[in-house]
């Protein structure tokens, strides 16, 4: 009973609205990419920035997991992924939803990366509409990825991801407008130049 409890408090916890921060303003191709100590630009190497939504999320684990399987394919390319759940949390559900591979896993929990990426909240009807929920029910039947318990973090942070050139320069964005929204990392290896990306 204390599990159950524990388990509804912490669901309902994440469909609380966040305290709003200031975001900046949306990033546009051939932009600077936001530096800062956690997160710092130019590296002299291509990279790929990647914003999840909560732990627990399918649609995160689906793009969390295609970002470790192009990690591992593409060792040129720095792979990041950015949670604004709790460090625990994080740990435990990148563990269960296959590990790490070659993606370093950075945790934002005041969000302040995604904010200066200019990610904000979305609104209800990019949380919950029925083509979501029809997404949610597909992905389980096509990729066996279904929901999971949400320890921390919020329902209503847009995700989003970002391809940057070793100069620091942004050469594709995909800023997610709904909850389902899965980017195509596809897209930012030909955005970077990878040889046979389009393939």
């Amino acid at each position: 009973m204390e599990n159950l409890r524990r388990y509804v408090s912490q669901e309902a916890q994440s469909y609380v609205a966040p305290p709003a921060k200031e975001v900046a303003a949306a990033l546009q191709l051939g932009d600077r990419a936001p530096s800062s100590a956690k997160l710092p630009f130019p590296t002299g190497k291509p990279t790929i920035v990647v914003f999840l939504r909560h732990c627990g999320c399918p649609f995160a684990e689906k793009t969390f997991r295609s970002l470790a399987e192009l990690s591992d394919k593409h060792r040129s390319i720095r792979c990041i992924a950015v949670s604004h759940s709790s460090e625990d949390t994080t740990e435990r559900w990148v563990e269960e939803v296959g590990g790490e591979w070659e993606v370093s896993v950075l945790v934002d929990e005041a969000r302040d990366l995604y904010a200066a990426w200019g990610l904000g909240l979305g609104s209800y009807w990019s949380v919950w509409n029925p083509r979501i929920i029809a997404s949610a029910v597909r992905l389980s039947q096509t990729d066996r990825i279904a929901n999971r318990t949400t320890e921390s973090g919020s329902r209503w942070q847009t995700g989003g991801a970002f391809a940057v050139d070793a100069l620091g320069v942004v050469r594709w964005a995909q800023v997610a407008g709904s909850a389902d929204e899965v980017p195509d990392l596809r897209m930012a290896l030909v955005a970077l130049r990878v040889p046979g990306a389009g393939r």
